[in-house]
């Protein structure tokens, strides 16, 4: 026999052998937490990214089958990644574009999906989908999930180390955060293919084509990703950026296609969310939004991060799960703007769930400050919002000392100098997470907007009959004057407090109940913003959450 026979009959028999291993050793992982399946290729291609397409073809044990794409991880290693919120044996077969390609084509194995026994939301309870309702967000399991999100757009770039990654994703989960808006492709306010987009990896691609991909730039990316996943806290990806002075959309239709496919195929099976484009409109991003959705086989949710509505922002808005609003950067005129348009988009048809992806960073150009972040917050969720996105100033952009990370679109002029490490300490970051753990003490996901329990100018929102939140915006100076509250139900007493929004303290302000159907409080606290939390005096505490 020749040498060279010898050597590809050897080689079979290597293949045949990890076909078998896969077959008879199933893979085993807890529901909704993901399992790696490592392949090798018996070929070696000059451009594996784009000559090769490979897939996992995953039968579930409800017969369900899920088309899963593959990766290219460097050399000849190939992984999909899987998860699923079904128990019980997964059994899965590889397709390979080239057949003829042994270590690729036609493997199969099984995993065995287990009940979770993790204390993490996102695996205890599954990932992130729109409620049957329309207006807000749940887990896989149906357990409301209420969106309070930080905007980390450069956040897999270099400046920002691994030790400063987990050190401010530790702050936002201790804040109260659920969510971290992160691009991944082409960054905001830098040109295209800057060297600032790289990590410790590299560049994502090292042509400008996207053509030739550069697999260790992902591999520190998945670091990350996994970790905020690993923390409860969803990554929601931008695929890149779409504006003028930074256009992801240069590389072309394909180009952003595949670099989604990539996307999908390494975060997909986490409890990711997808924001196709930020700042993108227009066919050419409502064509990658459908083919995220047909190329994603774990239906994760899609919406676009727009300039004003991600349903303006696309032609056809069947490609959208949700709509996220960016309202503008400013003082209290956008403050005041906001939640007019929350209300739009609440009252819009057909429903989804509406929120606030972006508005104005706190410090931004030093504008924002935390009675803007916590009107905002207040405003638009007692007018409908599903959810409510914040930023700061230096960690949206990943500022440090040596480099502010926010060249923009104006000559290339920094906005202002804040390091990370200083955003992340700016007290609008704690006061918003002390929103989300009020209203998550009660049965939030039922609350509906009722402007007409209040007064002009102030916010409410509840449930009828059991549950009422007023929010009192901030007046003049050495003004106490009370909260006025409506529409009273004769007969019906409520225990009412004052929430600080901006410390968490407690003012008791006993039964409230009025035969007329009007009552005013005799004054707030403190001249400053207020809610005032209104519970059905005959309600048992226990009871809130049914």
């Amino acid at each position: 026999m020749k040498k060279s026979t010898l050597l590809l009959t050897l080689a079979a028999l290597f293949l045949m052998t990890l076909t078998a291993i896969h077959a008879a050793a199933p893979e085993k992982v807890e529901a909704n937490q993901v399992k790696e399946i490592s392949l090798v290729s018996s070929k070696a291609y000059a451009n594996p990214f784009m000559e090769v397409e490979l897939d996992a073809v995953v039968t579930r044990p409800d017969g369900k089958q899920l088309r899963v794409p593959a990766f290219w991880a460097g050399g000849n290693d190939w992984k999909f990644r899987y998860a699923s919120e079904l128990t019980g044996t997964h059994s899965w077969k590889t397709e390979c574009k080239d057949a003829a390609n042994a270590g690729l084509h036609g493997v199969s194995g099984t995993i065995e999906v287990v009940p979770s026994t993790s204390d993490n939301p996102l695996y205890k309870h599954g990932p992130i989908r729109v409620s049957q309702n329309k207006r807000h967000f749940e887990h896989a399991d149906h357990t409301p999930f209420l969106w309070l999100g930080d905007t980390w757009w450069k956040a897999l770039c270099k400046r920002l180390t691994w030790e400063g990654f987990q050190e401010l994703t530790a702050d936002r989960k201790a804040k109260g955060f659920s969510v971290v808006q992160i691009v991944c492709g082409p960054y905001p306010d830098e040109g295209f293919f800057q060297p600032t987009w790289g990590n410790e990896g590299g560049m994502p691609y090292e042509t400008k084509d996207f053509t030739v991909i550069n697999p260790t730039y992902f591999k520190y990316s998945d670091r990350r990703i996994i970790h905020l996943a690993d923390a409860g806290l969803v990554p929601a990806i931008v695929g890149g950026w779409g504006r003028g002075d930074c256009d992801g959309m240069r590389v072309g239709v394909e180009g952003i296609k595949r670099h989604w496919r990539n996307i999908i195929a390494r975060y997909g099976a986490y409890p990711a969310v997808w924001l196709i484009g930020g700042e993108a409109s227009g066919p050419k991003w409502t064509e990658v939004a459908r083919y995220v959705r047909q190329t994603d086989p774990f239906e994760r949710i899609v919406t676009m991060h727009p300039h004003d509505s991600a349903r303006r922002m696309v032609t056809d808005e069947s490609v959208l799960d949700f709509d996220m609003l960016q309202t503008g950067h400013g003082d209290w005129d956008k403050a005041h703007a906001a939640a007019p348009k929350v209300k739009a988009g609440y009252e819009r048809t057909p429903k989804m769930p509406v929120m606030i992806g972006e508005h104005s960073y706190e410090g931004l150009m030093q504008t924002g400050f935390p009675d803007i972040q916590r009107h905002v917050f207040w405003s638009s969720m007692l007018s409908g919002a599903a959810g409510h996105t914040y930023g700061a100033a230096g960690i949206w952009h990943v500022g440090v000392e040596a480099e502010h990370g926010n060249w923009g679109a104006w000559g290339g002029k920094p906005y202002d100098y804040t390091t990370w490490k200083e955003g992340m300490v700016y007290p609008g970051s704690t006061q918003v997470g002390l929103g989300r753990k009020l209203l998550e003490r009660y049965p939030w996901q039922r609350f509906e907007p009722h402007p007409e329990w209040t007064s002009p100018g102030s916010y409410a929102a509840g449930i009828p009959g059991e549950l009422r939140f007023i929010y009192h915006p901030k007046g003049r100076i050495f003004d106490w004057t009370g909260t006025v509250v409506k529409e009273l139900e004769p007969g019906v007493g409520y225990s009412a407090f004052y929430f600080d929004p901006a410390t968490g303290r407690r003012f008791d302000q006993g039964i409230i109940r009025s035969e007329t159907g009007e009552f005013k409080t005799k004054e707030v606290p403190t001249p400053q913003d207020w809610v005032l939390v209104m519970e059905r005096a005959q309600t048992k505490p226990t009871d809130l959450k049914k």
